[in-house]
């Protein structure tokens, strides 16, 4: 029987059973993959030990000379890249009482202490070969005396063969592993080096740049994020299977609660999910703001088809005016307004259709244009529809539109006397000016109105026989209440108010002191399409 010294300079002092298990199945996968022969085997014998053998090449007492395998380190997919390992394994369990016999065609190999030659008090690991007892087996077997079942199992939830995470898509990078556990495993070329509490998915590394290669420490635990992070990241932006975007997309929902996962954080990694569900289905992006807001094309869009997807402004100024990887337009709340204006149709109502409360308001627009010194020339008629087109400002559906001949208003805006009239007053400002919202000529078309609205009640009121009647005293109108021919005759009769009075002191004081400047931010503020 022969023996040397095995020369372990560093004991691993913090490694267990379960770690040296680790390594010896590491070694037993490192020589499957470098060998192409069948799968290991990990199997308990009737004596209660355990064998763990691969098919390959057979060790050789040799092959515990080395610090290094050449082979093992130019081959991109190894799992054991140091030499060490099996040494730091075999200290282990000596530290443990655990006895090893390794078993191939060319010996058999056990390993205790001995003192070391010419330094009898010096006692170091040592490894005896004696010849080979099974001089036909394949491969290697090592035969663990000892260790206990959770060893072994512990020992196995280190390698991604063994557990329950399946592969949802491989790239160049590696693989998006599906996750079993509260946990993300981070697995490199298949072993386990780190855990993550806060991602969506876990991930098996295959190609190993500079970065990683330096954080496999010996004992390949504890690799931090900063090492493996550049590489989830190329993964996930390599990825184009629909599954994985809509996990992406999905988990984006919870963008407004800070619930997200912590992939969802890398910009990259959130516009490239938005592109690639855009390439594969039909789905509009909204901002948390644009969904509590913009409920009417929630609804619009959903009655059109459309998946709504939140995203956060940070990747909507990614995506804005950007097209997926299939070419097509990526499409927001502003992309899906203009989609949808461009197939705008008016619904006009025809007058007798409206109910009596939206009559009794319409009958009213004669009046309206009498307090301005009558209707305008240039326009020929007052419409309404059930649809408007939305305005420029918030994509919500403008109340009213002057469109060169004709003013259409929306049937909504005949809730009440002071939404019909100044949304009427404010067309009618586009229709003398000729301007649109937010400009001089506009402006100056909407004051004159507002004067002439002020003069011509006054006037109106000097000719009644109220004219002492105080401003300040004017009937009390409830600001949602619908005028019925009832309540409209009473409120008439009892103050005796012209129509034309009436209309103004509704408009100034629709259930409520108001300034007159009111008129002027009601009607400025309006939900106007010009």
């Amino acid at each position: 029987m022969k023996s040397f010294d095995l020369n372990i300079e560093e004991i691993l002092d913090n490694w267990e059973i379960h770690h040296a298990i680790r390594e010896i199945i590491a070694n037993a996968l490192d020589e499957k993959l470098l060998s192409n022969t069948k799968n290991i085997v990990i199997e308990k014998n009737e004596d209660k030990s355990w064998n763990i053998q691969d098919f390959g090449r057979g060790l050789q007492y040799e092959h515990l000379t080395q610090n290094e395998n050449i082979e093992k380190l130019n081959h991109p997919n190894s799992i054991g890249k140091f030499g060490v390992g099996l040494k730091d394994a075999l200290a282990t369990f000596n530290r443990h009482k655990i006895e090893v016999i390794i078993k191939s065609k060319y010996c058999d190999l056990t390993f205790g202490m001995s003192p070391k030659i010419n330094f009898d008090n010096v006692v170091t690991l040592h490894a005896f070969v004696n010849p080979p007892s099974l001089p036909t087996i394949e491969g290697t077997s090592f035969i663990l005396k000892n260790c206990n079942d959770i060893h072994i199992e512990q020992s196995k939830s280190f390698f991604l063969i063994f557990s329950n995470e399946s592969i949802i898509e491989t790239t160049k990078y590696g693989d998006v592993l599906n996750k079993t556990g509260n946990l993300s495993n981070i697995y490199v070329n298949g072993v386990k080096v780190s855990t993550e509490e806060n991602f969506l998915f876990s991930y098996n590394i295959t190609s190993v740049n500079k970065k990683i290669k330096d954080a496999l420490n010996r004992e390949r635990t504890n690799v931090g994020r900063s090492a493996y992070a550049e590489r989830i990241k190329l993964i996930l932006l390599e990825c184009n299977e629909l599954i994985v975007a809509e996990k992406l997309v999905n988990d984006l929902q919870e963008y407004g609660t800070g619930n997200i996962h912590d992939e969802l954080q890398w910009t990259d990694v959130s516009t490239h999910a938005t592109k690639l569900l855009n390439s594969s289905k039909k789905v509009v992006f909204f901002t948390p703001e644009e969904l509590q807001s913009n409920n009417n094309y929630i609804d619009r869009a959903k009655s059109d088809g459309y998946e709504v997807v939140t995203i956060s402004e940070k990747i909507k100024s990614k995506i804005v005016g950007e097209t997926d990887y299939n070419n097509k337009p990526i499409i927001d709340l502003h992309e899906y307004v203009d989609e949808w204006s461009d197939s705008f149709k008016f619904i006009f109502i025809d007058v007798t259709k409206l109910n009596q409360n939206e009559k009794e308001i319409f009958n009213l627009t004669s009046d309206i244009f009498q307090l301005i010194g009558g209707k305008p020339s240039n326009v020929k008629d007052i419409k309404i529809s059930e649809t408007m087109r939305p305005n420029s400002y918030n994509y919500s559906d403008a109340a009213g539109l002057w469109d060169g001949t004709n003013i259409i208003i929306k049937r909504s805006e005949l809730a009440d006397i002071e939404s019909y009239a100044s949304t009427l007053l404010h067309e009618t400002a586009h229709a003398i000016s000729g301007e649109s919202d937010i400009s001089i000529g506009f402006e100056e078309s909407l004051t004159n109105l507002l004067g002439k609205l002020y003069s011509n009640s006054l006037k109106i009121s000097k000719s009644s026989n109220y004219s002492q009647q105080p401003v300040s005293s004017p009937p009390y109108v409830k600001p949602t209440s619908h005028l019925t021919n009832t309540n409209y005759t009473q409120i008439n009769s009892k103050k005796n108010f012209p129509h034309g009075i009436h209309i103004f002191l509704s408009l100034m004081f629709a259930g409520f002191w108001i300034p007159f400047w009111f008129l002027i931010y009601q009607a400025r503020n309006k939900n106007i399409y010009k």
